[in-house]
């Protein structure tokens, strides 16, 4: 593909893709959602080196540096992005559904959507930024505070790194619930207190005994499953906040029993969408790169599924046809 050059665009960069990863949500865009552009498939995050071309206004990148890539582009000028709720823009842009992303050799980008990491962060963790902000901002979605026990329901890869937000903002206890063995164990080499598998016939005792009985202060839903979703509500301290980070593909059913624990616990519940704030794109993303750096954000292999070039790209699709095949992300290797 040749080098789309710039005009007089002047807040505008050109950047050199290396790495991206398939979002696993393309195949519900595919089915329900009207806005995705024809021909586009969703990438939620890509990671790039080697800025091209800079537009003559561009001041706080240049050519050669590394950075990952901010798919939303918000409007600026509704109500909700001048209160800084950028992610709840309804005249947004996003790179890879809404407009062409980041399978390509090279793509066009505003400024303030690239964000600099430094030479201690590898291009795979640069490709993880985004599921590292949503996580973040999922964790700040409530008045988090440190001293408390947290429940990560879903060990999937947003949830694997709400977990570790939670251990470097001060967390008592962290504990990861899922079907996995093989994602409890990953949760623990990532940093995690306890890992339980929801199977057990007794792991709402397990999980109790890790809090003398209480419940958790916190209880953050990654999985987006009817199931879990109705966990965080027997897991819940009196008091405590709750957070649905997970996007619910099913309809969602709660017995009178089940939804009175909101009003005997009075605990507050509420949801995440994305991963933005202000200044745009918001401190997920300047922490994130901050934490990879310093080593505090632990990064496994074993989050990445395949590598798989670019050229190949069509068997990285038909595997996400088959739920349960993918565990991980499956990155899309430019370069190869």
């Amino acid at each position: 593909m040749k080098k789309k050059i710039l005009s007089h665009t002047s807040v505008m960069i050109v950047l050199t893709v290396i790495l991206t990863f398939i979002a696993a949500s393309f195949v519900m865009y595919d089915k329900f959602n009207s806005t995705m552009k024809k021909g586009v498939r969703d990438e939620a995050e890509y990671v790039k080196v080697g800025i091209e071309e800079v537009g003559e206004g561009v001041t706080t990148l240049k050519k050669g540096d590394r950075v990952a890539g901010v798919p939303l582009v918000p409007c600026m000028e509704c109500e909700d992005c001048q209160k800084g709720n950028y992610s709840l823009c309804k005249h947004y842009s996003f790179i890879g559904s809404r407009e062409f992303g980041s399978f390509a050799e090279y793509v066009t980008v505003p400024e303030k959507n690239a964000v600099k990491f430094e030479d201690e962060v590898s291009f795979e963790q640069g490709a993880f930024f985004e599921p590292a902000t949503v996580a973040l901002h999922g964790l700040n979605r409530v008045d988090y505070h440190a001293g408390e026990c947290v429940a990560i329901l879903g060990g999937g890869t947003i949830g694997l790194f709400t977990a570790q937000w939670a251990k470097i903002f001060g967390a008592k206890k962290v504990v990861v619930f899922d079907i996995s063995p093989e994602r409890l164990e990953l949760a623990k080499k990532l940093g995690v207190d306890e890992g339980i598998n929801t199977l057990d016939e007794d792991f709402m005792n397990q999980a109790m005994a890790v809090t003398d009985g209480k419940g958790f202060g916190y209880i953050y839903e990654t999985a987006g499953v009817t199931t879990t979703m109705k966990y965080a509500f027997e897991l819940a301290a009196n008091k405590a906040s709750v957070c649905f980070i997970g996007t619910p593909t099913r309809e969602l059913n709660f017995s009178v029993k089940e939804w009175e624990n909101i009003n005997r616990k009075e605990f507050t519940l509420t949801g995440s969408w994305m991963s933005y704030s202000a200044p745009f794109p918001g401190k997920e993303w300047i922490l994130t790169a901050h934490y990879f750096k310093t080593g505090q954000l632990k990064f496994e292999d074993s989050l990445i599924f395949k590598k798989i070039p670019l050229s190949r790209i069509d068997e990285a699709f038909e595997m996400y046809k088959t739920p349960g095949t993918v565990k991980g992300k499956i990155l899309i290797d430019s370069e190869a």
